[in-house]
């Protein structure tokens, strides 16, 4: 009779565990939705602004703009790390540690002064566990991130660029590529320069000619130095929008994965509470018979 109580207490128990993380896969699948279509228009908007500053720096010829300069020394590299606040997520968080772990080493061993920047609780509690000192910390980011929350990272990693005090920033985060896929990747989002370079090689190859001609009014340096910055912003914001959808797909898969396990466990215990059962009743029936036979 105590074996069947222990499995019946523990068939109880898993059951309930099993609507915990049905529930939560409903609500990550919920707000998976929301932080895709919020991505993807980003991401609309990301490039096509990003294009536009590559035609425009092609058309303006040499037009001079400190967001565009690659600095004679990358000495000051920030490394902006983008993780999640809750757990119970698989992968997501792991997949972006380890990148930046593997990064932070190869900056320092180059003789770089690395800043580390960290987002997350997740990343933060990691980055204690391994002794790792970090400059700065956010945790007010969640699974709508704003953009007035990003314009002000943006705005000082702007002001630090121009001002000399930065040569360089990576980000790392789980980049959105479909539903399907997410991959985890750093990406160099300062200087700008490089990336328009990318975009204008991009569009060549897929439009098969140099670009579009402009008539500036009233001048592309003037034009450039209300883009630009916009440009950096957006371009960060996605990174944000990026992270926060794929952390959503990786809840939702974690916990249909632990739903459907749940259930097996379910029936397992359903089959070996019945064995107990069964075997418990034919003792006893095996108890009353003897009894029985005894008396007579």
């Amino acid at each position: 009779m105590a074996k069947a109580r222990a499995i019946l207490k523990r068939l109880k128990a898993v059951k309930n565990i099993r609507k915990i993380t049905r529930t939560m896969e409903l609500i990550a699948t919920a707000r998976f939705k929301r932080a895709m279509d919020r991505a993807t228009e980003a991401d609309a908007y990301t490039r096509k602004i990003s294009e536009l500053v590559a035609d425009l720096s092609r058309a303006g010829g040499e037009i001079d703009h400190p967001l565009l300069k690659v600095h004679d020394s990358l000495q000051n590299r920030v490394l902006l790390v983008l993780t999640s606040n809750r757990g119970l997520c698989g992968g997501y968080n792991a997949s972006v540690l380890r990148l930046a772990q593997r990064a932070i080493p190869q900056h320092r061993d180059a003789g770089e002064h690395l800043e580390l920047e960290v987002s997350g609780k997740r990343g933060l509690s990691f980055m204690k566990f391994q002794r790792l000192e970090v400059d700065r910390q956010y945790t007010h980011f969640e699974d709508k991130p704003t953009f007035e929350e990003v314009d002000e990272l943006a705005s000082r990693y702007i002001a630090d660029y121009c001002n000399g005090r930065l040569d360089a920033l990576d980000v790392a985060y789980v980049k959105f590529e479909s539903a399907s896929r997410q991959s985890a990747v750093i990406e160099t989002l300062l200087p700008l320069g490089k990336i328009a370079d990318e975009l204008t090689e991009d569009a060549a190859e897929s439009n098969g000619q140099a670009g579009v001609q402009y008539e500036f009014m009233p001048s592309p340096q003037e034009i450039l130095e209300e883009i630009l910055p916009a440009a950096f912003k957006a371009r960060l914001l996605k990174c944000f929008l990026d992270a926060a959808v794929s952390e959503q797909i990786a809840r939702m898969v974690a916990m249909k994965g632990a739903t459907e396990n749940a259930g097996e466990m379910i029936d397992d215990l359903s089959q070996t509470y019945n064995r107990a059962r069964q075997s418990q009743i034919t003792s006893e029936l095996s108890e009353i018979i003897g009894g029985a036979a005894a008396l007579d």
